[in-house]
């Protein structure tokens, strides 16, 4: 159950941001409509959310869950893999302060919290374009030692691991063709999403509901079948940016 989460409001400058997606620049009026309708569903939820204006300079701010990672022991912020991002940290550490202990990932480490995955007492550590090895390394001795079962995983579609893969119940997991078959995921439950509909797979569970990107039906009759509220929500925008769902708020 989630009592707080923290967001950030898009910029003007959100269609400079990075992405490797082919889908053209995204319409900044648009995706400031998709970002309120997605704070009023957490607040629907019984979320508390903390806004945090846009920051200017930094396009791919609103991902405010790329840079911590937070768990009810403890605030880890991350370095991000993409140095433009680097700034973006400080204001969400200064928005944690007082709510967690706080860590941080050193160099030569890098990660994104796009690539952790906490379901219970088990994480994932995606190792992707944008995490590496040694902030896997760090992240798990920080969260091993306070009782993790902490697990790397090689990344192979998609920006972030969860891109790929999110949990949607109890020790079940909504992935994507291509990770479905990982040892790493072995003594999960897995609903495997059909690679039409791959973009689904960032699917978000709030508070026992599901927020669900909106357009990709074989998977929403997947997820009804958990017997859990389904939210369908537009991510159009900042899927041209490899956004959505899970990356556009810090839950705790």
């Amino acid at each position: 159950m989630f009592s707080h989460a923290i967001t950030r409001r898009p910029g003007p400058d959100l269609v400079q941001g990075l992405t490797t997606a082919d889908l053209g620049a995204p319409d900044w009026p648009r995706a400031l409509v998709q970002h309120a309708a997605y704070v009023t569903v957490l607040t629907e939820l019984g979320v508390e959310v903390t806004a945090l204006p846009a920051l200017p300079g930094h396009p791919d701010a609103c991902f405010v869950e790329d840079v911590a990672v937070v768990v009810p022991e403890l605030a880890v912020m991350t370095r991000p893999g993409a140095p433009s991002r680097r700034g973006e940290s400080a204001s969400v550490a200064a928005a944690l302060a007082g709510q967690r202990e706080l860590a941080t990932i050193e160099a030569p480490g890098t990660l994104d919290g796009g690539d952790v995955l906490v379901a219970g007492r088990t994480c994932w550590i995606g190792l992707s374009g944008r995490t590496n090895a040694a902030s896997a390394d760090q992240l798990a001795g920080l969260l091993g030692a306070r009782g993790y079962d902490c697990r790397s995983v090689k990344v192979t579609g998609g920006l972030h691991l969860k891109s790929c893969v999110n949990a949607v119940g109890d020790r079940t997991l909504l992935v994507a063709e291509a990770m479905a078959v990982r040892e790493e995921f072995a003594d999960w439950e897995r609903l495997t999403v059909p690679a039409a509909e791959a973009y689904a797979c960032n699917t978000l569970e709030v508070n026992g509901s599901l927020l669900v990107p909106a357009g990709y039906p074989a998977t929403a009759v997947r997820l009804r079948e958990l017997g859990r509220p389904l939210v369908l929500l537009d991510t159009s925008e900042f899927r041209k940016l490899d956004g959505g769902l899970t990356c556009l708020s810090l839950r705790y």
